[in-house]
This record gives structure tokens, sequence and C-alpha cells, in this order.
């Protein structure tokens, strides 16, 4: 028996990286199927421009895009927030294709409470002053994954537990350089100072939820999506509240089979030829 989709108002998911050997493609589309949102927010990195090399795009990337253009034909609202590893789409900032837009931002009314959504690197001290650093960093990390990968495979027949290379480096340099530019406090302030009531971001890879309050006494409720390489995780806005979800932590997950071929052949009925006509029709009007 097929089991129902989870409705929500809003699903939010960034940092896909599609393109990448670090990119959990499968469990993703795994999770879009099984929920009904009214609208869909990609805050960024989504596809991994940066490294997209044709020798690898597999079929399972392709798949994700294809159901997101798919439900959104169906009447889903979807919003392409544009970030650094997908910025060439920024020039495109504007172009809606039915109900697939793509933006650099989003502003939304939530039950009465102003909402204000994009990803974030435009708070990132080495993307504004060091983008080639930033690039290099970003081949790196997918190396790491890589290593990363067989360590585990290691750790397992050693009979110990998962260990994230990746998380542990990462940790070790938001700390060495937490006291020049502190990301979610600087994004905080500029959200309260243009009176939100909600703040979403992605960029960093750090799922999150809390409140920030400046020196004031004002505040912002302060969200992180963070990614779909290490954390698997979304956010998720229902009935007037937030929460983060994590793929790893639902059960419902653990009956599906994302390596199962049936369930990927059925995503949509658009081929590959007709996606990309439509595609490029658009980006060349």
């Amino acid at each position: 028996m097929k089991e129902k989709k989870r409705r929500v108002e809003i699903s939010v998911i960034s940092d896909v990286h599609l393109g990448t050997s670090g990119c959990h493609a499968k469990e993703l589309l795994v999770y879009l199927r099984s929920i009904k949102p009214g609208i869909l927010i990609l805050n960024g990195d989504i596809i991994d421009i940066w490294q997209f090399k044709k020798r690898y795009w597999p079929k399972s990337h392709m798949r994700v895009i294809k159901y997101l253009i798919g439900i959104a034909t169906k009447g889903t609202k979807v919003y392409y927030i544009t970030g650094n590893h997908d910025e060439t789409l920024r020039k495109f900032a504007g172009l809606q294709m039915g109900n697939l837009s793509i933006v650099n931002q989003v502003e939304l009314e939530l039950d009465g409470k102003r909402a204000w959504f994009f990803h974030g690197d435009v708070f990132d001290v080495i993307m504004q002053y060091s983008k080639w650093l930033a690039i290099i960093g970003s081949i790196g990390y997918d190396l790491l994954i890589k290593l990363n990968t067989f360590v585990n495979l290691v750790s397992k027949l050693l009979g110990r537990g998962k260990v994230s290379l990746s998380k542990k480096i990462k940790d070790n340099v938001k700390t060495a350089v937490k006291y020049i530019n502190n990301f979610e406090e600087t994004a905080a302030g500029l959200a309260i100072a243009k009176k939100f009531d909600y703040l979403i971001c992605g960029h960093i890879h750090h799922p999150e939820i809390r409140t920030i309050v400046d020196n004031r006494g004002n505040s912002v409720i302060y969200l992180n999506s963070g990614d779909w390489v290490e954390n698997l995780s979304a956010l998720e806005y229902d009935t007037g509240s937030w929460k983060v979800y994590y793929y790893n932590d639902d059960r419902r997950m653990k009956k599906v089979n994302p390596e199962d071929d049936e369930f990927a052949a059925s995503i949509t009925d658009l081929d590959n030829k007709e996606l990309f006509s439509r595609m490029l029709k658009e980006f060349q009007k």
C-alpha cells in the first residue's frame, strides 16, 4: 500500500550540491516524494556549478531536477533561490516558468509574520574577499567527503561508528574565524533592522533554529536548513511553527530503498530531451 504524503505548508532545502560525489540525491528524492508542500523553497547551492563536470552527472541527480520541475508543473510553487555554487543562475533572477521562479531572495508573510529567505553567502567574508580560496576550499571539501566514505568503510569493518572528517575540520575552522565573521549574528542583525520575524538561510551546512537578540533587545528567529551532503536536513513550516527535519531520524524513510530502480523510474513522465528543451527555450528569451 502506497504511503500517504505528508502535507506541509513550506519545505526548505539548501546545499544539495548536485553534481558532486558527496550529494545524497537518492535520499533527497525519497524525502521529496514523501511530502506534499504548498511551497518548496530551494535555498541555494542546489546545483554545484563550480564543480560541474559532464563526466559526473549520475541519473539520480538528473531525477531530482526532473522531479522538481515535475511538481512545479503540477501546482506546487517552487522558488529557486540562487547561492554561491550556482551563482551563474543569478543572471536569470526574475525568470518564471509556470510555478518555478528563479530569484535571489524571497519574502513571505506567514500567519501574520514576515519571513525572509536567502542563501547567505553575501555575509561570508571569504566569499566576498577571497573567492578563489572559497572555490579551492569547495573542491577540497568534496575530496574530503570521498575520503570520509573510505574511512567509514574501514571503521565499519573494525566495528566502530561513523566519523565525519569534514565536520570536525569545519567546526575547528568556524571556531577560529568566529571573532572575524559571525555569520548567524551578522545575518540576524540585518533581518532585525528590516523588521523581519524569521530569517531563513543555508550556506553554512549547519541546521538550526534559534532566537537571536541584538544589544537593544530586538530579536529574530534565525533558521538554517542545513544540507544534503552531511546532515540530510530540511526546514518545514506548518500550522504556525517551524521544525528541522532530519532524513536519518525519519522512521518512514527506512521503509523505502532509494536504490530501487522501479521507484526511480516512476519519477515523472518528462524525459531529459523534453526537459532541457523547455529550459533552453526559456533561457534564450
